[in-house]
């Protein structure tokens, strides 16, 4: 496969989906507000993030799984997501999706979509419910940002032609390695420190970034 010609990461939360899908299962569990707020004060950086995960998954504890089939319909894609995948492919580039969210429900999306790489959060399951602990590792700041650098490896992409497009502060890491980090639908420590901030809430709006449109 010849090297592609870039490399654009997505957050999956409130960037590649409208939706925080946390919130959305945590509604299920009946502790929407309390992982709200822990939440927003994560993706200001107020948290650590694997703390504030690990605290949030804890209040599904006791769901049945088949709450992946009632979120996963209520999950919504962001404006122009499908036009900025058509465009990097058209234009012999890749896209992935790194995700503090969770494999469960990123992996029926990612496939849909037509993503060329994806990672997540697992949750862990015993006896079809969900225990309100994670199965592996947690895709942290750190773990974004190493998964733009291997995949970019895998596509023979420079990580000078890289792009990270995220709204949290767990975005940060991967956005400073990357060759370009966009804000989008951003909080304000991340459009504090992002290259450049998109304004519209239309990913589409990448492609013209790269030349790829317009």
């Amino acid at each position: 496969m010849p090297a592609a010609r870039f490399l654009v990461v997505l957050d999956a939360d409130s960037t590649l989906i409208e939706n925080e899908v946390i919130e959305l299962l945590a509604d299920a569990a009946g502790s929407l507000t309390l992982v709200a707020e822990v939440t927003d004060r994560a993706m200001r950086g107020e948290l650590d993030f694997a703390e504030s995960l690990r605290q949030r998954v804890a209040t599904l504890a006791g769901l049945s799984t088949d709450v992946f089939a009632e979120v996963g319909a209520l999950i919504r894609p962001t404006p122009g997501v499908h036009d900025l995948i058509n465009g990097l492919h058209a234009g012999g580039s890749r896209i992935g999706v790194v995700s503090g969210g969770f494999h469960e429900l990123l992996d029926p999306l990612a496939a849909a979509l037509g993503l060329d790489h994806w990672r997540a959060n697992r949750l862990e399951i015993e006896d079809g419910h969900l225990t309100g602990r994670l199965a592996g590792p947690i895709i942290d700041a750190t773990a974004k940002a190493a998964a733009l650098t291997e995949w970019a490896a895998l596509d023979g992409v420079d990580l000078c032609s890289t792009v990270a497009v995220g709204d949290g502060a767990n975005d940060l890491t991967m956005m400073r390695i990357a060759g370009l980090g966009v804000a989008f639908n951003a909080k304000p420590i991340v459009r504090r420190t992002a290259d450049l901030v998109i304004g519209t809430t239309d990913l589409s709006q990448v492609l013209p970034i790269l030349g790829l449109r317009g």
